[in-house]
């Protein structure tokens, strides 16, 4: 099992961060001036970045987080949310300019999440804090939320990015679409310098107007991407790379809440990665710590540990078909 290190962080998850308000699952969405009663009102630590570090401690990882919130009662709760979980945010900026950002996650039994957000702080965030986080010279720079993020300059990003993996550190990236948008312009300079590239088909179908997850991936590929994985949900995800080309499957799992889900996806590859593992391996563990996930409502709450990840991993398959 991977042991925290005393050392610096041999990760750094860069991008959104969030404090989100969930309900447990309701029987139905309330119309205009009805009561729905929930079982529970949940406050938990949300967005792609601080999501990642917290799954990659729960897999004993440590990471330190580079993200911006507010001088307020929810930025404070995040850091010492992120704090209790050992990871680094010395490099968590405070932003007098704007709240924390916060989001209103509604589940209903048998539908997809609704979500009310407020984008806040995350809206600051720059490549100069970055560099500030890179000066370690990490071993994975995760940048989660990319897209969203109106502060970053695109063009500098791909100058770091090419930049740490040139001192040997891997670069993984997935994104945030919210709805229709030129969003290729953005990701051309950028995927050239990108080692992992980790969107959904949703997302990839926004940016490529592709709705079809294998040419979705092979178009990552040709804009300069070295693996691309497009997650499927339930069906699983798409991998393409130069040793790779296969549809995986999905663990089965009771689903409860999909909140978190494709963080914890990215936060279980970056701990293969951290780990030495191969490919298909880091694949595997991907799949089962977001399926782990969505078995509790909010982002963090279900997922396993490394020990719970290796048992669960060993006692089923995960189908593998060649494209």
């Amino acid at each position: 099992m991977t042991k925290i290190s005393e050392t610096e962080p041999p990760v750094v998850c860069a991008g959104v961060i969030v404090a989100d308000h969930l309900c447990t699952p309701i029987s139905h969405f309330p119309v205009a001036g009805e009561l729905v009663k929930a079982e529970e009102l949940i406050l938990n630590i949300g967005g792609c970045a601080s999501n990642a570090a917290v799954v990659l401690s729960k897999l004993g990882i440590r990471s330190t987080v580079c993200g911006r919130v507010g001088d307020d009662f929810f930025g404070r709760y995040v850091a010492e949310t992120l704090e209790s979980y050992g990871i680094d945010s010395k490099r968590l900026g405070i932003d007098p300019a704007w709240a924390t950002s916060q989001s209103l996650i509604v589940n209903v039994k048998g539908q997809d999440r609704r979500f009310i957000h407020s984008f806040g702080a995350n809206q600051g965030l720059t490549v100069e804090d970055l560099d500030r986080a890179l000066e370690t010279n990490p071993k994975v720079v995760y940048l989660g939320g990319f897209l969203i993020l109106p502060g970053l300059d695109v063009d500098a990003l791909a100058d770091r990015f090419a930049k740490a993996r040139a001192a040997g550190t891997w670069t993984v990236l997935d994104v945030a679409t919210p709805g229709p948008g030129d969003y290729l312009r953005y990701l051309r300079p950028v995927l050239p310098f990108t080692d992992v590239f980790l969107p959904n088909t949703d997302e990839a179908t926004l940016i490529l107007g592709e709705s079809d997850p294998v040419r979705q991936a092979r178009a990552f590929r040709d804009l300069g991407a070295k693996r691309v994985v497009v997650t499927l949900g339930d069906r699983g995800s798409i991998a393409l790379s130069e040793t790779l080309q296969a549809h995986l499957g999905a663990y089965p799992i009771d689903y409860v809440d999909g909140t978190g889900g494709g963080d914890s996806f990215d936060a279980g590859y970056i701990a293969g990665l951290i780990e030495g593992l191969p490919e298909l391996d880091c694949l595997k563990l991907a799949s089962a710590v977001g399926a782990s996930c969505v078995r509790a409502v909010g982002t963090t709450a279900g997922i396993f540990s490394r020990d719970e990840a290796r048992r669960f991993i060993e006692a089923r398959e995960l189908t593998i078909q060649p494209i």
